[in-house]
């Protein structure tokens, strides 16, 4: 018998962004960033490591749930599969976080099993999914949070350096010089432009028409529409993404913060996105997110999985997009030193795709060495609500993208 002989929670933090980046001086001023972890040792020596979203915004809540949870799972069997201890994990925290923070929790215990049972099998992690659909999948690069057009001009070089062909930059409804300014620009690398709207964090978020207005005002322009918009509505006006969604013109993506599968298929019922966005370290793991692609798919939906964790919510992330066949998936761009230290994604990067490696498991390993070299920061924990200094800065910017365009 092999069974789970320990589990613990693991916080690491690592510098994070670059200069001129409006994130950090929203959300994190101190150009640190946090990252949630599992780590599960079994009998035999193997360990797997998993993680959730959670431990950027609220690292201490990720370790003491997930110090509730281990001692449940604490000598159960894996001999034959891991899926019972999921569900096991899962009847712990349903009863009070059926949908939240608990299943980030289950989300890392559960990329962590399916490391450590891949390990056991001697087989890439994809294996245990059906095995890889594609070869490569196409990148969109994920930033454009310049505040500048010196920035962004960096980022666009970035990106024409890989290959892509897509920059999704941030960008409300009352910053279309700076859609404006990135579409001209990006069209000398033959890189076309998508927008989030980052209304995820938002309570009192923008309105269908001022979403609309704001890609007509770009199209009108630039001659360009959007690749799509993204979370382009705020928490509390989700019901009217089809107002959206069902417009010709106007691409609607969004769901990375929903936690269970179960509500992104009542969300892809209900048509709130023409592009779903399930994320492995936050929808309960990998299978869930791969049921939430190919059940999009099977609507007429896209499914493009989101990516902006550390590197080991990265590749959880790529093992569900090459099963499932997607055409796309997201290279977050803003640099984060933890990330590259657990793996070198850009050595798999080729003509702007992406390829898996041929590793055992999900092919990262958290040696000593990392652990120990970015230790927890409580400092590094990320500002939901915007910072006083960083809204200031925003504001400011937009003369920028005007001067620019005269």
């Amino acid at each position: 018998m092999i069974y789970v002989k320990n589990i613990r929670p693991i916080i690491l933090t690592g510098q994070y962004g670059f200069e001129g980046c409006a994130e950090n001086q929203l959300h994190l001023p101190l150009g640190l960033r946090c990252c949630s972890m599992v780590e599960i040792t079994l009998s035999n020596g193997l360990k797997g490591i998993g993680e959730g979203y959670l431990g950027v915004f609220a690292p201490e809540v990720f370790c003491a749930i997930t110090d509730l949870i281990a001692p449940a799972i604490v000598g159960e069997d894996v001999s034959s599969g891991y899926q019972s201890i999921i569900t096991k994990a899962k009847n712990m925290t349903a009863y009070w976080s059926l949908q939240g923070a608990a299943q980030h929790v289950i989300s890392a215990i559960e990329i962590a099993l399916v490391d450590a049972y891949a390990k056991c099998q001697g087989v890439p992690a994809i294996e245990l999914f059906g095995g890889t659909k594609v070869d490569s999948i196409a990148m969109y690069g994920s930033g454009g949070d310049s505040l500048h057009p010196q920035y962004m001009l960096q980022e666009l070089q970035q990106l024409a350096e890989r290959g892509i062909k897509t920059i999704k930059i941030r960008a409300r409804h009352n910053q279309v010089d700076k859609t404006v300014w990135t579409i001209n620009a990006a069209k000398q690398y033959g890189i076309r432009v998508a927008v989030d709207m980052t209304q995820n964090l938002a309570v009192n978020g923008q309105t269908p028409e001022q979403v609309l207005a704001f890609c007509q005002h770009v199209k009108q322009r630039t001659g360009e529409s959007l690749v799509f918009v993204e979370e382009c509505l705020g928490l509390d006006k989700l019901p009217l993404l089809p107002q959206l969604s069902e417009l010709q013109d106007v691409c609607v993506a969004g769901g990375e913060i929903v936690t269970t599968k179960e509500e992104l298929f009542e969300r892809i019922d209900r048509r709130y996105y023409n592009i779903v966005q399930p994320d492995a370290s936050v929808i309960g793991g990998i299978e869930s997110t791969i049921e939430v692609c190919r059940y999009a798919q099977g609507a007429g939906v896209n499914a493009v999985v989101h990516s902006w964790g550390g590197a080991v919510a990265m590749m959880a992330n790529y093992i569900a997009a090459f099963s499932a066949n997607c055409d796309l998936i997201e290279y977050p761009m803003p640099n984060f030193e933890l990330r590259n230290a657990l793996f070198d994604f850009d050595s798999l990067i080729e003509d702007g795709n992406l390829s898996l490696p041929d590793l055992p498991g999900i092919g990262i390993e958290l040696s000593e060495e990392v652990e120990k070299t970015y230790g927890y920061k409580p400092e590094g924990i990320y500002h939901c609500f915007p910072l006083p200094d960083g809204v200031s800065a925003l504001e400011k910017s937009h003369l920028n993208w005007q001067e620019d365009l005269r």
